[in-house]
């Protein structure tokens, strides 16, 4: 808080954050800037996946994927929760990539649904594992309940891998519903179902909006455009300090 009040500006990754922080914190809205987190797209064109995919998902399953912390706000039971209806009309495994306090409680539940053997947990994984996921899944899940931007989205979209996220925080602002990705209702299972099969029953739509994703990611998330607009920040910091009649105290140190 302290910080926040001291900086001349405050820059944040989505206008979800820069509210949390103008309503936390009581900075003016006039004092924050919102640059988002970017990707280098190169880094999601893995090599070989022959066989790679055989390890997580039989070949007539459709892989639905998650990546990320097993704690309550990322909303992985509700996921879970969805699976059930998900299956009524799709052959499908869910693979859950991650760990956290709420593992054990999770895959309990998937028992107790039984749906336990459509319900792959792999802890933790190494990066160019995980990127090797993104390429192989058919959709990939953001059910948070609480995200101040998500990461995970730009990778699956620059991964060109279709994106379903709940319509939350930072992920509402980087998927366009029905252009880069399917936004759902967040907290919803049916919803969430919906949104899960809106993908995997359309290959035509599923293609769209996957290409257009990448699309977006190259243009707006690359951090060539992001490095630019963070200096252009800091060059308005600069200019209106110079411009400023009030200047701080030089403090002298005397020499020992």
């Amino acid at each position: 808080s302290w910080l926040a009040q001291e900086a001349w500006r405050v820059i944040c990754c989505s206008d979800y954050m820069a509210s949390q922080v103008n309503q936390l914190f009581s900075i003016p809205k006039e004092r924050i800037d919102t640059i988002p987190n970017g990707i280098n797209v190169e880094d999601y064109s893995a090599g070989s996946l022959t066989d790679f995919r055989k390890q997580f998902a039989e070949q007539d399953e459709r892989l639905v994927l998650f990546v990320g912390r097993l704690v309550y706000e990322k909303g992985v039971s509700i996921l879970i929760d969805s699976v059930g209806k998900v299956l009524e009309r799709v052959n499908a495994k869910l693979v859950v990539v991650g760990d956290g306090y709420m593992k054990d409680r999770l895959i309990d539940q998937a028992r107790r649904l039984g749906i336990g053997h459509k319900v792959y947990f792999t802890g933790f994984l190494d990066d160019e594992t995980v990127k090797r996921m993104y390429r192989v899944a058919d959709v990939f899940v953001v059910p948070s309940l609480y995200e101040p931007f998500g990461i995970v989205v730009l990778e699956a979209m620059a991964s060109r891998t279709p994106v379903v996220v709940s319509g939350v925080g930072g992920p509402l602002e980087i998927v366009k519903h029905d252009e880069t990705g399917v936004v759902v209702y967040p907290n919803n299972p049916e919803s969430l179902a919906w949104g899960i099969l809106r993908v995997l029953t359309d290959d035509g739509y599923s293609r769209r909006i996957r290409e257009n994703a990448f699309t977006e990611v190259v243009n707006k998330y690359n951090w060539g455009s992001i490095a630019e607009k963070t200096m252009g920040v800091y060059q308005r910091v600069l200019d209106e300090y110079d411009k400023n009649p009030w200047k701080p105290p030089q403090f002298l140190h005397s020499k020992r």
